[in-house]
């Protein structure tokens, strides 16, 4: 490969990556703050410490594989470095290929040849690796097309799609339009197919956070798997019936507990059109379907909005009360699981990662999404202030913590970027899992590394988050005697969101923090979300009562 093809759009202006594969890496590792590709023989080892004696106890698996092999190397491959003997691993050029393919957001892939081509087109002059100075380029020549933008989110969706096990089927399903498609000048969208149009609604109104985009593309998958097994469609030719029938879909399915059995026998769309089996979740497929047609009809692509009063609005916020919530005396048993014994058969990685996992969904209180990586944003990343840990003084001493004040940075909803200081408990959890992917103990202020890595590719997804989160509950199921059956079921029910409720009960009830402040700390977007939580409690409540009539009181009134 040649690295000078590929330019770090990161850096202002965008620059392309030096021409040798050595010099390349050298460049990454200063951008990303650890290692990619690292060659050691003996004279190697012996210069990277005062001793070999220190050099043995700082580099040990290095040591230990130069024994029997003249050279060793170290590479980064999944979210974590390797190791391997000179013959068996990777050779540098492959490694480069594999990071800048799992930072393709970052790093763009663009040959002379084809900024020349590009260049041409526009009229604009070519500037080529040999005389463009300091390897900067416009950021003209980093930027993409709208529709190639749409279109690639739209294959997305598509491949994702659970309604048909043939994508191209789908795509073309999704390729029309229907009798209301403004054809017209007042159509801003200025595209003339369902297929776009529901891209650039993904793109304007879903990309508050992962979290969102996959929530509204579960719902808009759930539509067209309703249509297509009542063979309606496409999406702009749906009128007020066609979508009062969905409505009524939901419904009776909410009342049976199943789908309807008026749904033509067609397994994969049934089971796409499945509808939510809670009343929140049929409120927000709604609240989504609602959504995209009064997008599509204020930027005129559509002359109507058939979903108009679809959802008929939801039960206000402030009659939402938290319930899926594990005592503390269960959370105390989910923690004795991780700081157990490892459990036979997992790798110490892997269980390292486990316990990391679980320490921050426990004791962050993050949603699900929150530490899926971003290679766009850098996001979620720890950073370490040392000098809030000379500020802490005694009370960190003597809660056992060395070194800084760790901190937890992740991008929630709304696009906003949310800092949660980490409890010094979570300290060490998280030094022994970077230690065990090869990555410095304390993250550097730079570093950009996915917070949890993958066996399989760079970073870990939602589902795998979830997946290791359960695998500590089912783990804590286990332990609970077979006599105390509800314990076993709350346990088996809950997932990583049942633990955001339990740090926020901890803050807003437990310890009484200021509701501003548990607000910053969740996320919250109002106030009255957070306040929520204290009607989860009886115990206040008693109290005032108790005091406002007094045994005493009573008493005397008696007389």
């Amino acid at each position: 490969m040649k690295p000078a093809d590929w330019i770090d759009t990161g850096v202002l202006p965008p620059q392309r990556l030096p021409s040798g594969v050595d010099a390349a890496l050298a460049y990454l590792e200063q951008t990303m703050g650890h290692v990619l590709y690292r060659h050691w023989t003996l004279s190697d080892l012996k210069h990277a410490a005062p001793s070999l004696t220190d050099a043995k106890r700082a580099h040990p698996a290095v040591f230990a594989l130069l024994l029997e092999h003249d050279v060793a190397i170290e590479y980064w491959a999944q979210g974590r470095l390797h190791l391997a003997a000179g013959d068996a691993a990777p050779p540098p050029d492959t490694v480069l290929a594999r990071v800048l393919h799992a930072h393709r957001r970052r790093f763009l892939h663009l040959p002379d040849s084809d900024r020349a081509d590009a260049a041409g087109q526009r009229g604009e002059p070519v500037v080529s690796a040999g005389n463009e100075g300091d390897g900067a380029v416009t950021p003209a020549d980093a930027t993409h097309d709208t529709a190639g933008m749409a279109v690639t989110d739209m294959a997305t969706l598509v491949a994702l799609s659970a309604s048909r096990s043939d994508p191209a089927a789908l795509r073309a399903w999704l390729t029309r339009a229907g009798r209301f498609m403004n054809a017209t000048t007042t159509n801003s969208l200025g595209v003339t197919d369902d297929a776009r149009a529901l891209a650039l609604f993904l793109r304007d109104r879903a990309q508050r956070s992962p979290h969102t985009l996959r929530a509204y593309r579960t719902e808009v998958r759930r539509l067209i798997g309703w249509c297509e097994a009542h063979r309606r469609g496409p999406l702009s030719d749906l009128t007020r019936d066609d979508l009062l029938a969905f409505r009524r879909t939901l419904s009776l399915a909410g009342s049976t507990g199943d789908t309807p059995s008026t749904v033509p026998a067609q397994p994969n769309a049934a089971r796409a059109s499945k509808p939510p089996r809670s009343d929140a979740g049929r409120r927000r497929a709604l609240a989504v379907i609602s959504s995209l047609f009064r997008y599509w009809q204020k930027t005129g692509y559509l002359v109507i909005n058939p979903a108009a009063e679809l959802s008929g609005g939801g039960a206000a916020r402030m009659t939402w009360t938290p319930s899926r919530i594990l005592p503390a005396r269960v959370l105390v048993q989910c923690d004795a699981v991780t700081a157990g014994a490892r459990p036979p058969g997992v790798s110490v990685l892997v269980w390292a990662r486990r316990c990391a996992i679980w320490t921050l969904y426990r004791f962050a209180g993050v949603r699900l999404a929150e530490l899926e990586w971003s290679a766009e944003l850098g996001l979620p990343r720890l950073s370490v202030d040392h000098d809030a840990a000379t500020a802490a003084g005694p009370a960190q001493e003597s809660s056992g913590a060395t070194g800084g004040q760790w901190t937890l940075h992740v991008l929630g909803k709304g696009a906003k970027v949310r800092a949660i200081p980490l409890p010094s408990r979570c300290t060490a959890v998280l030094r022994d899992y970077r230690v065990l992917r090869g990555l410095a103990a304390e993250p550097a202020p730079f570093e950009s590394v996915p917070l949890i890595h993958s066996e399989k590719r760079d970073a870990l997804g939602h589902s795998g988050l979830y997946d290791e989160v359960k695998a500590v509950l089912q783990a804590a199921e286990e332990t609970v005697p077979a006599g105390d059956a509800a314990t076993r079921a709350l346990i088996h029910a809950a997932s990583t969101h049942w633990l955001r409720h339990g740090y926020a009960r901890t803050l807003v009830v437990d310890h009484a923090v200021p509701l501003p402040v548990a607000q910053t700390l969740l996320g919250h977007a109002s106030v009255q979300t957070t306040a929520a939580y204290a009607r989860t409690d009886l115990t206040q409540l008693r109290d005032f009562v108790e005091g406002s009539f007094p045994q005493s009181s009573l008493a005397a009134s008696n007389q």
